[in-house]
């Protein structure tokens, strides 16, 4: 992956996350620590370390209220004598508008520049609240062009916000250079996607780690929400996946699939499907299907259920946002610790969604099903208590023998 992973937190915790991590050899001090939006600092950690790192049990030892993620950011490393890069683009700024305009430096104007961004190769993707001051219009191309230099980039962009049109598709602004097109590695898999026109999400490295351990020799995997290829590229790279059927209905994430594939040398082993997945005219074919959307992948759980093989069944990977209903004052007064009152939360999901699929399977097939809670797995957070997870749900038929008892495969 480009850049390196860091830890968001609270602000008032930072000390405490800081001292945590660096007393179990986690925390990266070669890098500075940066501040994030919304009154959070970022904290750098080791690379080699991201993959054994349990956030929510971070997140409980530490401070069960703080905000606690996983992003990957530009690598800021310490230097005793020498400007970090945002004093260095500060200056160099300062200068620049002067020249240009004549105009003083603010502390405003300080405040509106980027303290954090990703970085995509030499394409670098400014956060929507930086630079929206309009003072900066006056200057015109060449203030683009000496933020490229400063953060050692050759093009630049800046994201404003998703669209609205169904495709998850973002909204982004190149700001210098010709073309819109980057390269992000992720655990010795590439992604070639249009930045003005498709997601990337870093924080589900932990979940594309994770897939990648799976033994799927043999199987067939349907991904319903394909994307670019987050979740089809490692079963069919790591996983060991016989094939995989890859549902999508973004045209543009479709040519990044198409390519993706074509780069990993893996696209003889996928069939892509693109349109509307509920449409979908695959049956009693998958051993394992995919469900990675959030908030909510319900609108798929249907199609899932005709896909799983009939006489043995499969796994299911169902994404959602599962959001815990009592406060933090709740939690102290109870005395029930944040991360056991969220995993409590979680399973109480986990059981109601299986009992689900198991109405769910009964109504597709006409036979009986049982259905078992494997593993649930967090992937990241998008507020105190608002979490992204997933449900490994174990679904097998069942049969009956001789003596009418029914049985399971």
């Amino acid at each position: 992956m480009e850049g390196v992973p860091y830890l968001r937190v609270s602000r008032c915790y930072a000390q405490d996350f800081r001292k945590y991590l660096q007393s179990r050899d986690v925390l990266d001090t070669s890098l500075s620590f940066l501040k994030g939006i919304d009154e959070t600092i970022i904290l750098p950690i080791l690379t080699k370390r991201v993959s054994e790192l349990d956030i929510q049990h971070l997140q409980c030892r530490v401070a069960s209220d703080s905000t606690c993620e996983i992003i990957w950011s530009e690598a800021f490393k310490k230097k005793k004598k020498q400007q970090s890069v945002v004093n260095k683009l500060e200056v160099a700024l300062q200068r620049l508008l002067l020249e240009s305009t004549g105009e003083d430096w603010t502390e405003g104007l300080k405040r509106d520049l980027p303290r954090s961004f990703e970085r995509h190769g030499d394409l670098i993707l400014l956060a929507h609240d930086c630079f929206s001051q309009c003072i900066w219009n006056k200057i015109g191309d060449s203030l683009w062009i000496t933020v490229a230099k400063v953060l050692g980039a050759n093009r630049v962009a800046k994201m404003s916000c998703i669209s609205s049109n169904g495709f998850r598709s973002p909204v982004v602004t190149m700001l210098r250079g010709e073309h819109s097109w980057v390269t992000h590695v992720d655990n010795g898999i590439r992604y070639d996607f249009d930045v003005t026109k498709c997601m990337f999400s870093s924080g589900n490295i932990t979940e594309k780690l994770r897939v990648a351990t799976f033994d799927c020799r043999g199987e067939t995997v349907v991904d319903l929400y394909a994307g670019i290829g987050y979740f089809t590229l490692p079963y069919l790279v790591h996983s060991g996946a016989a094939h995989v059927h890859a549902c999508e209905w973004n045209p543009d994430a479709i040519e990044a699939l198409h390519k993706n594939l074509q780069i990993n040398k893996v696209s003889e082993r996928c069939t892509i499907h693109q349109g509307d997945n509920r449409q979908l005219q695959l049956y009693d074919i998958a051993d394992r299907v995919n469900l990675g959307l959030i908030p909510s992948s319900e609108d798929g759980w249907p199609v899932a259920c005709r896909l799983l093989k009939r006489s043995t069944g499969g796994i299911l990977h169902i994404h959602y946002n599962v959001t815990s209903t009592m406060s933090n004052r709740d939690c102290s007064l109870e005395n029930i610790p944040a991360h056991k009152r969220d995993r409590e939360t979680w399973q109480v999901w986990a059981l109601d969604t299986a009992k689900r699929f198991t109405s769910l399977l009964k109504d597709t097939t006409g036979t009986e099903w049982r259905t078992h809670v494997q593993h649930i797995e967090r992937v990241k957070s998008y507020a105190p208590r608002v979490h992204h997870v997933v449900l490994d749900l174990e679904c097998r038929p069942l049969v009956r023998d001789n003596s009418h008892k029914s049985v399971s495969h």
